[in-house]
Protein backbone atom coordinates (compact mmCIF):
# COMPACT_ATOMS: atom_id res chain seq x y z
CA UNK A 1 0.00 0.00 0.00
CA UNK A 2 1.55 3.27 -0.87
CA UNK A 3 2.36 5.41 1.91
CA UNK A 4 0.17 8.69 2.88
CA UNK A 5 0.40 11.77 1.40
CA UNK A 6 2.03 14.62 3.35
CA UNK A 7 -0.11 15.85 6.05
CA UNK A 8 0.51 19.66 6.63
CA UNK A 9 1.82 18.70 10.17
CA UNK A 10 4.10 16.64 8.67
CA UNK A 11 5.38 19.68 6.61
CA UNK A 12 8.37 20.15 8.86
CA UNK A 13 12.53 19.48 7.76
CA UNK A 14 12.36 16.96 10.54
CA UNK A 15 9.15 15.08 8.74
CA UNK A 16 10.49 15.76 5.81
CA UNK A 17 13.50 14.30 5.89
CA UNK A 18 12.25 11.27 7.92
CA UNK A 19 10.14 10.41 4.89
CA UNK A 20 12.93 11.00 2.18
CA UNK A 21 14.71 8.25 4.15
CA UNK A 22 11.90 6.15 4.66
CA UNK A 23 11.75 5.88 0.62
CA UNK A 24 15.02 5.30 0.49
CA UNK A 25 14.91 2.21 3.02
CA UNK A 26 11.70 0.93 0.63
CA UNK A 27 14.08 0.85 -2.32
CA UNK A 28 17.36 -0.18 -0.92
CA UNK A 29 15.41 -3.63 0.75
CA UNK A 30 13.51 -3.88 -2.55
CA UNK A 31 9.84 -3.14 -1.62
CA UNK A 32 9.11 0.09 -3.54
CA UNK A 33 5.85 1.70 -3.88
CA UNK A 34 6.28 4.03 -6.71
CA UNK A 35 8.26 1.58 -9.68
CA UNK A 36 11.77 2.23 -9.19
CA UNK A 37 13.74 -1.08 -8.60
CA UNK A 38 17.09 -1.44 -6.44
CA UNK A 39 18.29 -3.71 -8.65
CA UNK A 40 18.06 -2.22 -11.61
CA UNK A 41 20.18 0.42 -10.01
CA UNK A 42 22.95 -2.09 -9.16
CA UNK A 43 22.92 -3.37 -12.92
CA UNK A 44 23.36 0.37 -14.67
CA UNK A 45 26.39 0.99 -11.68
CA UNK A 46 28.48 -1.68 -12.48
CA UNK A 47 29.06 -0.05 -16.14
CA UNK A 48 29.84 3.17 -17.67
CA UNK A 49 25.99 5.40 -18.19
CA UNK A 50 25.10 5.52 -21.84
CA UNK A 51 21.94 7.47 -21.44
CA UNK A 52 19.97 7.96 -24.79
CA UNK A 53 18.09 12.10 -23.96
CA UNK A 54 18.41 14.75 -21.62
CA UNK A 55 14.93 15.98 -20.29
CA UNK A 56 15.27 19.23 -19.53
CA UNK A 57 12.08 20.61 -17.48
CA UNK A 58 10.56 22.65 -14.61
CA UNK A 59 10.66 22.01 -10.45
CA UNK A 60 7.27 21.77 -9.94
CA UNK A 61 6.80 18.66 -7.85
CA UNK A 62 3.76 17.16 -9.88
CA UNK A 63 5.94 16.48 -12.84
CA UNK A 64 8.59 14.34 -12.02
CA UNK A 65 10.62 13.11 -14.77
CA UNK A 66 11.67 9.87 -14.50
CA UNK A 67 8.27 8.37 -13.55
CA UNK A 68 6.13 10.32 -16.66
CA UNK A 69 8.38 9.00 -19.02
CA UNK A 70 8.63 5.64 -17.11
CA UNK A 71 12.23 5.24 -17.71
CA UNK A 72 14.84 3.44 -15.01
CA UNK A 73 18.23 3.83 -14.00
CA UNK A 74 20.36 5.27 -16.58
CA UNK A 75 18.71 5.90 -19.02
CA UNK A 76 17.70 9.72 -18.93
CA UNK A 77 19.41 12.39 -17.79
CA UNK A 78 17.62 15.40 -15.92
CA UNK A 79 17.48 18.74 -15.67
CA UNK A 80 14.89 20.77 -13.29
CA UNK A 81 15.33 24.76 -12.74
CA UNK A 82 12.26 26.66 -12.29
CA UNK A 83 10.22 26.73 -15.94
CA UNK A 84 13.41 25.16 -17.20
CA UNK A 85 15.56 28.69 -17.35
CA UNK A 86 18.55 27.98 -18.70
CA UNK A 87 21.98 29.67 -16.59
CA UNK A 88 25.52 28.48 -17.78
CA UNK A 89 25.39 25.62 -15.65
CA UNK A 90 22.15 24.16 -17.31
CA UNK A 91 23.52 24.67 -21.00
CA UNK A 92 26.84 23.51 -19.87
CA UNK A 93 25.63 20.40 -18.00
CA UNK A 94 23.18 20.25 -21.90
CA UNK A 95 27.39 20.40 -23.64
CA UNK A 96 28.76 17.59 -21.26
CA UNK A 97 25.95 15.31 -21.68
CA UNK A 98 26.02 15.54 -25.50
CA UNK A 99 30.04 15.98 -25.78
CA UNK A 100 30.86 13.24 -23.61
CA UNK A 101 27.85 11.27 -23.70
CA UNK A 102 26.74 10.98 -26.99
CA UNK A 103 23.36 11.84 -26.30
CA UNK A 104 21.44 12.33 -29.27
CA UNK A 105 18.20 13.72 -28.01
CA UNK A 106 17.69 17.17 -25.81
CA UNK A 107 13.97 17.51 -24.57
CA UNK A 108 12.93 21.12 -23.25
CA UNK A 109 9.67 19.80 -21.43
CA UNK A 110 6.91 23.08 -20.10
CA UNK A 111 4.12 22.40 -18.15
CA UNK A 112 0.53 23.85 -17.92
CA UNK A 113 -0.48 25.79 -14.95
CA UNK A 114 3.31 26.80 -14.11
CA UNK A 115 4.16 28.24 -11.00
CA UNK A 116 7.06 30.19 -12.20
CA UNK A 117 5.54 31.34 -15.44
CA UNK A 118 2.24 32.70 -13.30
CA UNK A 119 4.91 34.69 -11.35
CA UNK A 120 6.39 36.62 -14.05
CA UNK A 121 2.80 37.34 -16.03
CA UNK A 122 1.95 38.67 -12.56
CA UNK A 123 5.02 40.44 -12.13
CA UNK A 124 5.09 41.96 -15.80
CA UNK A 125 1.11 42.95 -15.39
CA UNK A 126 2.05 44.54 -12.00
CA UNK A 127 5.03 46.34 -13.24
CA UNK A 128 7.15 45.18 -10.22
CA UNK A 129 9.81 41.91 -9.87
CA UNK A 130 10.32 40.23 -6.99
CA UNK A 131 13.95 40.18 -5.09
CA UNK A 132 16.76 37.78 -4.57
CA UNK A 133 17.32 35.66 -7.17
CA UNK A 134 13.80 35.19 -7.99
CA UNK A 135 14.15 37.94 -9.97
CA UNK A 136 16.42 36.25 -12.40
CA UNK A 137 14.30 33.20 -13.11
CA UNK A 138 11.16 35.93 -14.28
CA UNK A 139 13.93 38.23 -16.08
CA UNK A 140 14.46 34.92 -17.99
CA UNK A 141 11.12 34.15 -19.13
CA UNK A 142 9.71 37.81 -19.19
CA UNK A 143 10.73 37.74 -22.99
CA UNK A 144 8.01 34.68 -24.05
CA UNK A 145 5.70 37.18 -21.61
CA UNK A 146 6.14 39.76 -23.79
CA UNK A 147 5.70 38.30 -26.84
CA UNK A 148 2.63 37.32 -26.24
CA UNK A 149 1.02 39.90 -23.77
CA UNK A 150 1.05 40.35 -20.18
CA UNK A 151 -2.73 41.05 -20.33
CA UNK A 152 -4.05 38.63 -22.66
CA UNK A 153 -6.13 36.08 -20.62
CA UNK A 154 -4.34 33.51 -21.92
CA UNK A 155 -1.28 34.97 -20.85
CA UNK A 156 -0.03 31.70 -18.93
CA UNK A 157 -0.73 28.85 -21.06
CA UNK A 158 0.65 30.99 -23.99
CA UNK A 159 3.69 31.89 -22.20
CA UNK A 160 4.47 28.48 -21.41
CA UNK A 161 4.60 26.98 -25.31
CA UNK A 162 6.67 30.49 -26.16
CA UNK A 163 9.19 29.90 -23.10
CA UNK A 164 9.43 26.23 -24.36
CA UNK A 165 10.07 27.38 -27.89
CA UNK A 166 12.58 30.25 -26.77
CA UNK A 167 14.27 27.74 -24.64
CA UNK A 168 14.64 25.34 -27.89
CA UNK A 169 15.49 28.05 -30.05
CA UNK A 170 18.38 28.95 -27.50
CA UNK A 171 19.54 25.59 -27.38
CA UNK A 172 19.94 24.89 -30.80
CA UNK A 173 22.64 28.72 -31.23
CA UNK A 174 24.16 27.28 -28.10
CA UNK A 175 27.81 27.14 -29.35
CA UNK A 176 28.74 23.68 -28.69
CA UNK A 177 25.84 22.34 -29.62
CA UNK A 178 24.29 24.54 -33.14
CA UNK A 179 27.21 22.22 -35.01
CA UNK A 180 25.70 18.56 -33.78
CA UNK A 181 22.11 19.96 -34.51
CA UNK A 182 23.02 21.27 -38.03
CA UNK A 183 24.44 18.05 -38.93
CA UNK A 184 21.25 16.03 -37.77
CA UNK A 185 23.43 14.36 -35.08
CA UNK A 186 21.43 15.85 -31.90
CA UNK A 187 17.87 17.03 -32.09
CA UNK A 188 16.41 19.65 -30.09
CA UNK A 189 12.83 19.65 -29.49
CA UNK A 190 9.81 21.38 -27.44
CA UNK A 191 6.92 19.19 -25.81
CA UNK A 192 4.56 20.26 -23.32
CA UNK A 193 2.92 17.93 -20.24
CA UNK A 194 -0.51 18.19 -19.09
CA UNK A 195 -1.22 17.71 -15.48
CA UNK A 196 -4.47 15.90 -15.49
CA UNK A 197 -3.66 13.63 -18.15
CA UNK A 198 0.20 12.77 -17.77
CA UNK A 199 0.28 13.00 -21.46
CA UNK A 200 3.41 14.51 -23.30
CA UNK A 201 2.84 16.34 -26.03
CA UNK A 202 4.93 17.53 -29.01
CA UNK A 203 5.12 21.69 -29.83
CA UNK A 204 5.07 22.01 -33.33
CA UNK A 205 8.33 23.81 -34.92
Amino acid sequence: MPPPSPTPAARTPRAALAELLAGNRRFVSGQPVHGHDVTAAAAVASGDQQPYAVVLGCIDSRVPLEAIFDQTFGSICVIRTAAHVLDRAVLGSIEFVVGQLDVPLVMVLGHERCGAVGAAVEALRAGERPGGSLAYVVAQIAPAVAEVGADDPEAGPLTVRRHVRRTVAALRADDLLAGPVAAGEVAVVGARYDLATGEVALLEE
